[in-house]
């Protein structure tokens, strides 16, 4: 076996470089994406790190260190200009950026799913009352976007009908939608409180009625469902994993549903490593993969 040389070794470089990100800042993922095949794992973690990246720009982590929002502002503008340079010419100094570049080259990641991911994170920067409508473009930008990434990895090379691809873009996106508003509803209190956000409409930190929690935890139970519905389509290698990252979003879904609303003003709902770890057993252990056990 020769040894690699150049851009080969560079690229090999540059995803090792960006794995360790997704281990230090989430465990469920980090768990969920240990499952994937070898083909889709490095990639998974090379588009996680660019978006954990990003996410440290504008939310708080720049700020601690420093920098004012203008600062902050040409920091995350130079990230994308850097990510979308790296993509068109396939090298980037910045290891991480490399590496998402090569997995974007690699499985055909549309610019346009970045340059919307960008735009929410610009959106970051201020302080976030969003009605409906920005609710909808911002969910779509900071989470759907990731989802339909991850799909693009995990089909690359894989000849899909249109109709299925099409089917796979809106449960990929769904799932993506849901995970983040699970996200929203834990740290309400953390992101109206420190971050100066209020991202679900109408509700707020302090205000929140067990009626308005309820109407958001449906609506991820419909993304979930959605999601689920369309699982049976992907590549056989990665059904596994993305129903064991569901499950995970579930179980913290549900004890978010039976924590009190006036609970999560002052409280973050979370899942005990070994509840985790059970559930990641239930599923790389189970015989058949019926994802209507999640409901």
């Amino acid at each position: 076996m020769s040894r690699q040389t150049g851009l080969a070794l560079y690229d090999g470089t540059a995803r090792v470089a960006a794995a360790p990100v997704i281990r230090r800042y989430s465990t469920s993922f980090r768990l969920a994406t240990s499952l994937f095949p070898r083909r889709c794992r490095a990639a998974i973690a090379s588009i996680y790190a660019l978006v954990r990246i990003a996410d440290e720009i504008v939310d708080g982590t720049a700020a601690e260190a420093g920098l004012d929002r203008t600062a902050r502002a040409a920091v995350l503008d130079e990230l994308e200009r850097e990510t979308e340079r790296a993509v068109a010419t396939g090298f980037s100094a910045n290891l991480v950026v490399h590496a998402f570049a090569a997995v974007a080259r690699e499985a055909a990641i549309e610019p346009a799913l970045t340059r919307a991911f960008f735009a929410s994170m610009r959106r970051d920067l201020d302080d976030v009352a969003f009605d409906e409508a920005e609710y909808r473009t911002y969910v779509h930008g900071s989470a759907e976007v990731v989802g339909l990434m991850c799909l693009r990895v995990f089909l690359a090379g894989t000849p899909v009908a249109a109709e299925t691809a099409a089917r796979l873009d809106e449960g990929a996106a769904r799932l993506g939608a849901a995970f983040q508003k699970v996200n929203f509803l834990r740290d309400v209190a953390h992101d109206r409180g420190y971050l100066g956000r209020s991202y679900l409409p109408g509700v707020s930190a302090s205000g929140m009625t067990d009626e308005q929690k309820a109407g958001v935890v449906d609506d991820i139970r419909s993304d979930l469902r959605a999601a689920r519905a369309v699982v049976r389509h992907l590549p056989g290698d990665c059904r596994r994993p993305v129903l064991v990252a569901t499950a995970l979003f579930a179980e913290l879904l549900r004890r978010l549903e039976r924590t009190p609303a006036s609970r999560l003003a002052s409280t973050r709902v979370s899942v005990p490593a070994p509840v985790k770890l059970a559930l990641v057993l239930r599923w790389t252990l189970a015989p058949s993969l019926d994802a209507g056990a999640l409901s």
